[in-house]
């Protein structure tokens, strides 16, 4: 399956992702939301920057995937500890995931720079920071004159 994911602009995600410093992807809530239980090894994420720009710019595979159980904020902010060396969080991405019930951390790899591209959104009512969209060709809008500065 494929996953648009929307990822941090001004912490830099992009960027570590890209020089291979992050590693991880991590979701999290106080009950079980996407993408709790949706996303399996082998899944293909294409990152969009949540800068209003809306393109994706780069992909990736999962290799592996954790479903926490239910966790007490002690447990949610030692798994965070835990990972973090895959994670790369800053102390504001810390503050935000540290005490969820529920945390989805996925690891990745492949991570590549692709030709940038805007996704139909217009079936996702909610507009969240995760669209599972099965098939991206399926969302791929043709944007053959986007430019990146």
């Amino acid at each position: 399956m494929d996953h648009v994911v929307y990822i941090d602009a001004k912490e830099g995600d992009l960027e570590k992702l890209l020089d291979g410093k992050k590693r991880m992807i991590i979701r999290g809530a106080t009950g079980r939301k996407l993408p709790y239980g949706r996303v399996e090894m082998g899944d293909q994420f294409y990152f969009i920057q949540n800068d209003g720009k809306c393109l994706v710019q780069a992909s990736a595979s999962v290799s592996m995937v954790i479903n926490s159980e239910p966790l007490s904020p002690e447990e949610s902010t030692h798994l965070l500890e835990k990972y973090q060396d895959q994670l790369q969080l800053t102390p504001k991405q810390i503050k935000r995931w540290a005490g969820k019930r529920y945390l989805i951390l996925m690891g990745i790899d492949h991570v590549k720079s692709i030709k940038p591209f805007t996704v139909d959104r217009s079936e996702y009512g909610n507009l969240d920071d995760w669209l599972p969209v099965g098939d991206i060709q399926r969302v791929k809008v043709n944007n053959s004159k986007i430019m990146i500065p």
